[in-house]
């Protein structure tokens, strides 16, 4: 099933898909607005079913959080001063809320000499990332080099950006600080300044609403970026509101960070200043970090890191870096290196302003994985690894939350281009080195083929004649506290000719790794792959069920450590046979490092599953009457920290015609949190009983039993009473 939207989803209504405007009217139960969302407590949760009286009424959800056409939840942002202060968290869409907390990692934030922040402006924003549950794309925009960055900011010219949930939950998987932007500009936005800016308890009310709307979305902080000039009073205030607006943040949102755009000065003036410098310090002093503008020379950095006034915060500095090369910047483009050399010549963090431009600007979207793998490669001299440091389990199937085809366990669920960065999992390294004796290895996300997800790694390259010893490809790099026994599970396609095997970097886990520890000695090992009748593999086997690798290796290993820390996962790739130049491939599908101790089906149960916010549409189908779609909201309760994603599934149990047999299950959506909107269901006609599923799909990879899926009935008829 497919991570982006309902399999059902995206009928015929919509004018350009088929050349007409296909007519649909909108119903709904009768409920009040201000009692839908409870209505999901009201069911009671004893009976298993709720009943439906179809009536023909308009949608009660806000447009701006559910798309007008389909009812599926949308982000965006907030335009006007009046709607930011006006915000209430009922007002929130709950399905932008992000349940990925902040992943430890190392070097922590706070910890990281030189840091690097990448703003994301693409095409105004909002863009394919704004479908919360997933969009059908082709050739989409992801990001997947989180291991170089340690901030990530959303941007859009909105007054209020709150970044899409799928953004801060793929960011905050590998341990990324997420930012939004308060953004105001030209004479409207000189207009809002001088309204929130003229006393204390204005910009308190606009900081307020700031920090209460990160706390809600579960994102870290804010961009701010005032590009108008201000009045005295206004610039006055200014620094107070930062200062504010930075002690609140940390208070509410653990780790969070403000920070301040390079534009107005302390005469109120707009005036870019490409450094930090005594007209521009005010505002720095009263936050975390100053992001410079993109015209700067070498000269204003020199100036910057002798100016006296920095102290110790050399790395709350961020020199912007515009990927457009609009203006007289350094670098640019393929050439963003040449700024970042520069920038870490003098010690400052950088700000990498809409790397997006290798999407936006190429017209053959087939190679936007290329051309990413390449920009990034090309700054990775200058960018730091950072190393998850969370505990086992340790789980990547390499997804990178897009792909042609939806996979499960090796075979194609749905076959269509898909995009969720929800579904983006932990992401190994990628890179191309050069071997001695003209051979090269490179490691590469591939959507041809996956184990599950949207892609697969790819090692590819030549070991020339010349190589008699074995070639070692770096997956991951990590700082994972091991326990005492600890078992690999890898799934991996080898081509003919080699011979694949894992070899595990381990340190002492109580080893600093904070940068400057290069000299940690490492410990290499190979652990021993076990037989097919092992214990330990027959456990494991009976726990994740039957299913056929077709084509695909499965192996499994054990190995017991004391007082150990996983540093480094690799494969090492020997040739078979006489020395020759040998081309090879070697597609890795999945790894898991688990806890020998935790080899078992979590006892949880999907409770408390309720459907609510149901709104019925009446759309063009095969046939000559109407097709009657189903769209719902369903809740319910399970530790998602244990889940991969969620599976929801349909089926008939009775009804119009009781001839006819109940249905099988049918695959809906997935879901990467306890709420899921179903959209565009296409249901018999009423009078008719249908169930809603649920399936937790367990991260390790154990089936779940059905007595474990949380169930609810639905019955509905028409309303007879017109």
């Amino acid at each position: 099933m497919e991570p982006s939207v309902d399999v059902n989803k995206r009928s015929l209504r919509r004018k350009g898909e088929d050349g007409e405007d296909n007519e649909e009217v909108a119903v709904k139960r009768d409920k009040s607005e201000s009692s839908r969302l409870e209505s999901c407590l009201d069911q009671p949760m004893d009976s298993g079913s709720i009943h439906e009286i179809i009536k023909y009424e308009p949608s009660p959800l806000p447009v701006k959080l559910y798309d007008v056409d389909t009812t599926e939840p949308i982000s965006s942002g907030l335009q006007t001063l009046d709607e930011l202060l006006s915000w209430r968290r009922s007002d929130a869409n709950p399905f932008n809320v992000a349940v990925f907390p902040l992943a430890p990692r190392e070097p922590s934030l706070a910890s990281s000499p030189r840091r690097t922040l990448v703003s994301h402006d693409m095409m105004g924003g909002y863009l394919d990332d704004r479908f919360v549950q997933g969009t059908h794309a082709e050739f989409p925009y992801a990001f997947y080099h989180w291991q170089y960055i340690d901030i990530f900011n959303y941007f859009t010219h909105n007054m209020v950006t709150i970044p899409p949930a799928v953004w801060t939950n793929a960011a905050h998987k590998h341990g990324v600080t997420v930012l939004g932007t308060f953004i105001t500009e030209w004479t409207d936005g000189g207009v809002a300044c001088e309204a929130f800016l003229k006393d204390e308890e204005s910009y308190r009310a606009v900081a307020d609403k700031l920090v209460q709307i990160s706390h809600c979305y579960g994102f870290d902080g804010w961009l701010i970026n005032i590009e108008n000039s201000l009045s005295v009073g206004a610039v006055k205030n200014t620094p107070l509101f930062l200062r504010y607006l930075t002690d609140q943040m940390h208070e509410r949102v653990p780790g969070s960070l403000v920070l301040w755009y390079d534009s107005v000065i302390q005469n109120g003036q707009l005036r870019w200043q490409n450094e930090l410098n005594q007209s521009n310090r005010m505002f720095f002093d009263a936050c975390d970090g100053f992001f410079t503008n993109y015209n700067w020379t070498e000269k204003n950095l020199e100036l910057m890191r002798d100016y006296s006034e920095i102290q110790d915060r050399q790395a709350d500095i961020y020199v912007g870096v515009d990927v457009f090369a609009r203006g007289q910047v350094v670098g640019g483009m393929f050439d963003t290196n040449k700024a970042l050399e520069v920038i870490r010549k003098h010690n400052f963090s950088a700000a990498i302003f809409a790397p997006g431009w290798v999407y936006e600007t190429h017209d053959d979207k087939r190679e936007f994985r290329k051309n990413q793998d390449k920009f990034w490669r090309l700054l990775s001299d200058y960018l730091y690894v950072h190393r998850p440091t969370s505990p086992l389990p340790f789980i990547s199937s390499f997804c990178q939350g897009f792909g042609k085809a939806v996979y499960w366990r090796g075979q194609r669920e749905v076959n269509r281009s898909w995009f969720n960065l929800a579904a983006q999992e932990i992401q190994p390294l990628y890179y191309h080195e050069e071997l001695e004796g003209g051979g090269w290895l490179r490691s590469r996300g591939c959507p041809e083929d996956a184990w599950n997800g949207g892609c697969s790694l790819l090692l590819e390259g030549l070991i020339p004649a010349s190589h008699t010893a074995s070639v070692s490809a770096k997956i991951f790099s990590l700082h994972v506290p091991l326990p005492h026994k600890t078992l690999v599970s890898l799934i991996y396609k080898p081509s003919a000719g080699i011979t694949v095997s894992l070899e595990l970097k381990t340190s002492d886990a109580s080893l600093c790794t904070h940068m400057g520890a290069q000299d940690v000695e490492l410990t290499s090992m190979s652990p021993e792959v076990l037989d097919e009748g092992h214990q330990l593999v027959s456990q494991f086997s009976q726990l994740c069920g039957d299913f056929n690798p077709q084509g695909w290796a499965v192996r499994c290993s054990q190995f017991e450590l004391r007082g150990c820390a996983l540093r480094e996962v690799c494969f090492s790739i020997q040739r078979d046979g006489e020395p020759q130049d040998t081309h090879f491939t070697c597609r890795v599908g999945e790894i898991m490092f688990l806890d020998v101790a935790g080899l078992q089906v979590p006892p949880e149960l999907v409770q408390g599953l309720c459907i609510y916010d149901i709104v019925w549409l009446r759309g063009s189908g095969t046939s000559s009457s109407p097709v009657l779609h189903l769209n719902a909201t369903l809740r319910w309760e399970y530790p998602t920290k244990l889940v991969r994603h969620f599976k929801v599934y349909w089926r008939r149990l009775r009804g119009p015609d009781p001839r006819t047999p109940p249905g099988q299950l049918v695959l809906v959506g997935l879901a990467y949190s306890n709420l899921f909107r179903v959209t565009e269901l296409a249901v018999p006609d009423p009078p008719t009983l249908l169930e809603l599923v649920v399936e937790p799909v367990i991260r390790k990879g154990f089936l779940v039993p059905e007595s474990h899926w949380g169930r609810r009935s639905l019955s509905y008829a028409e309303d007879f009473t017109k």
